[in-house]
C-alpha cells in the first residue's frame, strides 16, 4: 500500500511523539533523578543501585535517535518533490547528528562500566572510579552539546520549507527557523562562555522547542495540506 502525503506525515508525527516521549523519559526521569551535579559518590551509588533504570534509560536514548532518522526520512519524502536539494540537506543534518547521538552514548554507558565491572573495581580504588565515571559523564553532555550543531541545522531547512509551501502553518515554519538559531547560539556560549547563565540564554531554545512541539501536534492530527502539495508539484 504506497501512502499518501498526508498519511505519511501523520506517520512522521506519530514518530515524533513517540522520539519526544523517550527523551522525556530518559532526561527527566532517569538522569535528572541518578544524575547528582556537584556530587561524585552520590551519583556512583545512584548508578550501582539503579542498573535496571539506567539501562532502561540508555535503551530509552537509542530508540529516540532511531525516530529520529526514520521521522526525517518520512518528512524527506514530503517534501522532495518540492525542494529536492533541501530536503535532502535536512536529511543529512538528521543523519549526523543521529550518528553523533548514538555514539556520544557510550560515554554514558561507559560510567556505568566503570562501576559496575568487577574488572575496574579490582584495577582502581573507589574514588578513582567515581572520579573516572563523573568525566564520561561531563563528556556525555559535552558531546549532547556538540551534537547540537546539526540537531539545530536540520530545524532551519525544514522551517523553511513549512514557511514556503504553506503545507503546515507558516507560523510553524518560522519558529523552527528561529530556534535554529536559538540552538546555534546555545552551543557558542556553552563552550565560549560556560559561565554565563542570563535569562534570555537559559531560555533561548523555547522557539525551537514549541516549534517542533506544535509540528508534532499538526503532524499527527492534521497531517499536511495534500492540496497545497499537489498545486506546488
Amino acid at each position: 500500500m504506497i501512502l499518501t502525503k498526508k498519511n505519511t506525515a501523520r506517520l512522521a508525527g506519530l514518530l515524533f511523539l513517540i522520539l519526544i516521549t523517550t527523551g522525556i523519559f530518559a532526561e527527566f526521569f532517569v538522569r535528572q533523578k541518578i544524575f547528582v551535579t556537584g556530587d561524585i559518590v552520590t551519583t556512583s551509588k545512584n548508578i550501582i543501585n539503579n542498573e535496571w533504570l539506567f539501562r532502561l534509560g540508555f535503551v530509552s536514548d537509542l530508540v529516540m535517535s532511531s525516530m529520529f532518522f526514520f521521522y526525517a526520512f518520512l518528512l524527506y519524502l514530503v517534501f522532495k518533490n518540492l525542494y529536492k536539494e533541501i530536503s535532502l540537506f535536512m536529511l543529512f543534518c538528521v543523519v549526523i547528528s543521529v550518528a553523533m547521538y548514538c555514539q556520544n552514548m557510550l560515554n554514558q554507558f561507559s560510567a556505568f562500566e566503570l562501576l559496575h565491572d568487577p574488572n575496574y573495581s579490582n584495577a582502581f580504588r573507589a574514588e578513582q572510579l567515581q572520579g573516572l565515571s563523573t568525566f564520561f559523564l561531563k563528556m556525555h553532555t559535552k558531546g549532547y552539546f556538540v551534537n547540537q550543531i546539526f540537531f539545530g541545522m536540520y530545524l532551519f531547512p525544514l522551517g523553511y520549507m513549512i514557511f514556503k509551501s504553506g503545507v503546515i502553518p507558516k507560523v510553524i515554519g518560522a519558529l523552527l527557523m528561529l530556534g535554529c538559531v536559538g540552538d546555534l547560539i546555545d552551543f557558542v556560549v556553552y563552550f565560549m562562555d560556560p559561565g554565563n547563565d542570563s535569562i534570555i540564554l537559559q531560555n533561548i531554545t523555547i522557539p525551537a522547542d514549541i516549534g517542533e512541539i506544535s509540528l508534532c501536534l499538526w503532524l499527527l492530527i492534521m497531517g499536511v495540506r495534500d492540496k497545497k502539495l499537489q498545486d506546488q508539484e
